[in-house]
């Protein structure tokens, strides 16, 4: 064995006085079929864990997303847009889209006011503090829905606790939590969390020493945000109001178990149009429910390009 190994070692002379290294001696000996199937298999298995999860997907999202926009074209047992012109022939419709878009951008406007203090204010604060701060922050964002509802009912109701505080006080006349500004006041609520969770990294993202710097070269606070942090959070701030308007646009609980479905949203007429007893147009629901999904698709589409151009989803 020890001489076959010499001789594979050492240099082998042609007739011609070159040499040939043990490399080119050992690549004669290569086989002449290499299986491949194990490479084919590691692209294969990151699929393969991927199809429970795509076949969920496909059930309980693609699969009614395809039923409500084929069901929406449906008059009579007959392919038609008659569902699309009767709603926008409909004022009572039509009125549900705006109301529906108008509590959506006030309360997503003053929400991402708020939530922008707050998380500008947590970068000043202990870090235990920022912690529990944040740790409070996901648990009220999960609180909505009927709870939410009944707990402003009992602070805010005609006579909820702060409601006859502040008219004992002599704040206020009167406060009506079933109208408009109830209604917005509760999307205001469950607005603050989402935004403060969507805010944190993006201030997470601003360095101590720019604001040195600005300092050294004579910059006010109020310059350094005007000049050098807000235009570094600006895509971040817009995306954030985009998916709050989408947020407060698809949202239904809180606004039914409020008003019991007396006030014109989009999405209670959708429900009273699927499970209502006079009024059981389920095709009808299915086209405002296709408007509903382009006009959130739109508005994922904007958060989506400004995602790309904020600074902090760069680093």
């Amino acid at each position: 064995m020890s001489e076959l190994i010499s001789t594979a070692s050492s240099a082998k002379k042609p007739s011609n006085g070159a040499t040939v290294s043990t490399v080119q001696v050992a690549s004669r000996f290569k086989p002449l079929f290499k299986p491949r199937y194990k490479s084919h298999y590691k692209h294969w298995r990151p699929a393969l864990l991927l199809l429970p999860f795509s076949v969920v997907f496909f059930f309980f999202q693609l699969a009614p997303m395809i039923w409500v926009f084929v069901n929406s074209f449906i008059y009579d047992e007959s392919w038609s847009v008659e569902h699309y012109h009767e709603i926008f022939e409909s004022d009572f419709l039509l009125q549900s889209f705006g109301n529906s878009m108008s509590i959506a951008m006030w309360s997503s406007v003053v929400g991402l006011a708020i939530a922008t203090i707050g998380v500008a204010s947590l970068r000043r604060v202990d870090c235990k503090i920022r912690d529990w701060v944040v740790a409070f922050t996901n648990m009220a964002s999960n609180f909505s829905g009927v709870p939410l509802a009944f707990a402003f009912v009992i602070i805010l109701g005609f006579n909820g606790a702060i409601t006859l505080l502040l008219k004992q006080w002599g704040w206020i006349d009167d406060f009506n939590l079933y109208s408009k500004t109830g209604l917005t006041f509760i999307y205001i609520y469950f607005q603050i969390p989402l935004a403060m969770l969507l805010l944190y990294p993006a201030f997470d993202a601003l360095r101590n020493d720019w604001e040195e710097a600005a300092a050294l070269l004579g910059a006010n606070k109020w310059r350094y945000w005007l000049h050098i942090a807000l235009p570094v959070l600006s895509p971040a701030l817009l995306g954030t109001l985009i998916i709050l308007i989408a947020n407060a646009m698809g949202a239904y609980a809180s606004a039914y178990a409020l008003t019991t479905g007396n006030y014109n949203l989009v999405t209670i007429r959708i429900a009273s149009l699927v499970s209502g007893d006079l009024f059981l147009e389920p095709n009808l629901a299915a086209a405002l429910s296709v408007l509903l999904m382009i006009i959130l698709g739109f508005v994922t589409a904007i958060n989506q390009w400004l995602l790309k151009r904020s600074y902090h989803a760069k680093r």
